[in-house]
């Protein structure tokens, strides 16, 4: 480097002002990974102010069920940049998820984990594959509502709303369209959860129309997902929801060579946190072997979206020329491909020899500044009519019969809501059920106020939610066992509830 370029990047970095960051050492192999990682953004000029926080299993064990204590929350507020390492939820004593509560209390709603190919450095079946996945992180299942409703049944709500659908989708084509990918696919399960998964496919194919040079396409997740482990490089942006992304990412990230190489930003509209994708990994802590290449890619990331381009650039340089010298930890060292098996610190200080080098045969990522050039319009709620036609009411009996309770149930009809059918399990068993289904302690019992079809498609009458107390009043003093009810509504005309099997 000539002694005016160096200049100037001197010159640069004084006009860079510095970037408060909140960072969390973790647990496991945290710290260690963390204290290569920091070193090496110090080392490389990163413009950064680091605040230690503390979350996790010191937290958890101080009395902090959540994983993080009431100061911590300040912190984070004010910081807005967060680079976490993995921490160690404790088992049992109904600790709940640092990681969920942390995406869901800041508003972090876009997990990004991008993963690719490294051949021949690193041992993949997959040299070509490039794919990012932009994970829902907010909602779907890991909304963690669950619920013991009898004594053979438990319950796990899956939640989705349009506004997250919206978010996620419209943030999968912005990603896309700014860092030149060419296709977006959306991977559900909408033939089986027409709702929830009907809901994410239709907000898909609404935002994807908006834009036409993207090529879009949606793939059943199961289909989808041995695809991707088949034929990786077909794929480029991957949007999809909560617990399917957390599986696609980790499965993406494996054929790719390993789980600890991979880096992940969780994206909201105030907040940003940074963090790799692998665990804490107990039990090699402490012994100077984890791989810190997962962490310093999430930072690598994390510059990128403070603005700091070049030195993330640098760093990230820096790392693959380090992996193309054979300089490797023990989770990816091959033989004959490897030169040297490097432990944490020494791979760092090889990262650190390597700066403002430029590796020969692999890239640096097309990744750009920021995320403030992204087009996310707030959501706009549509008004739609909305009728109550009828409940269903899940009642705790320990018969086995659904002729029994059936007709028991269709005497306790009120006001206008008769009984329909009966479902165990989702399954129709009343009436004309099937002998060979099996039942158990947890019946579904649909009430309406008519039967009638028109070229059989139900046709469902508006009742007043009186008759639903009217109803629930009676079977409390017929002695059933009321666990859950939910109400059937129709939006517009259109049916807010899935039919039974069989209905």
């Amino acid at each position: 480097m000539n002694i005016q370029v160096a200049a100037q990047g001197i010159e640069n970095k004084r006009t860079i002002k510095k970037v408060k960051i909140a960072v969390a050492h973790g647990d496991g192999i945290g710290p260690e990974i963390m204290d290569a990682t920091l070193k090496i953004m110090e080392a490389a000029g990163a413009q950064i102010v680091t605040e230690p926080i503390l979350l996790g299993e010191q937290a958890y064990l101080a009395g902090n069920t959540s994983g993080i204590a009431p100061e911590t929350w300040e912190a984070l507020h004010d910081a807005k940049v967060i680079l976490k390492s993995p921490i160690t939820t404790p088992q049992g004593k109904g600790y709940k998820s640092l990681n969920v509560t942390l995406r869901k209390t800041l508003g972090l709603y876009a997990n990004v984990r991008p993963v690719r190919s490294l051949s021949p450095y690193i041992h993949t079946h997959f040299p070509k594959m490039d794919v990012v996945v932009v994970r829902e992180n907010e909602e779907d299942l890991y909304a963690g509502i669950e619920h013991q409703q009898t004594q053979d049944v438990v319950q796990c709500l899956k939640l989705i709303t349009r506004p997250g659908c919206e978010k996620i989708v419209r943030y999968a084509f912005e990603y896309a369209r700014l860092h030149d990918r060419k296709k977006v696919t959306c991977m559900l399960k909408d033939n089986i959860m027409k709702l929830t998964d009907g809901l994410f496919h239709r907000v898909f194919d609404e935002i994807a129309a908006e834009y036409p040079n993207i090529k879009s396409e949606t793939q059943i997740i199961d289909i989808g997902a041995a695809r991707l482990a088949a034929r990786p490089e077909e794929y480029d942006v991957i949007v999809t929801s909560n617990l399917y992304g957390d599986i696609v990412s980790d499965i993406v990230a494996e054929i790719a060579g390993s789980v600890g190489m991979a880096g992940s930003a969780n994206i909201g509209f105030r907040v940003a946190m940074f963090e790799a994708i692998h665990g804490s990994a107990p039990d090699i802590a402490g012994q100077n072997v984890a791989n810190p290449s997962g962490l310093l890619n999430a930072a690598i990331m994390m510059l990128r979206h403070v603005g700091q381009t070049e030195v993330a650039k640098t760093i990230e340089d820096a790392w693959l020329t380090a992996l193309e010298g054979g300089h490797h930890t023990a989770d990816i060292y091959q033989e004959g491909v490897s030169v040297r098996k490097v432990s944490t610190s020494q791979f760092a200080e090889v990262v650190i020899a390597c700066l403002g080098q430029e590796p020969q045969k692999l890239k640096s990522t097309n990744l750009v500044s920021g995320a403030g050039k992204m087009n996310m319009p707030s959501f706009t709620r549509k008004a739609l009519q909305k009728e109550l036609v009828g409940v269903d009411v899940f009642i705790d009996w320990q018969g086995s019969d659904p002729e029994e309770i059936g007709k028991k149930l269709s005497k306790a009809a009120a006001f206008q809501l008769k009984l329909k059918m009966i479902t165990n399990r989702g399954v129709k068993v009343y009436p004309n059920g099937s002998p060979e289904t099996f039942c158990t302690d947890h019946w579904r019992c649909r009430f309406v106020a008519s039967n009638a079809q028109i070229d059989g498609t139900p046709i469902y009458e508006a009742v007043e939610y009186e008759s639903v107390i009217a109803l629930l009043s009676k079977l409390h003093h017929e002695e059933f066992d009321v666990i859950k009810t939910e109400n059937l509504y129709q939006f517009d005309g259109q049916r807010g509830f899935s039919l039974g099997q069989g209905e």
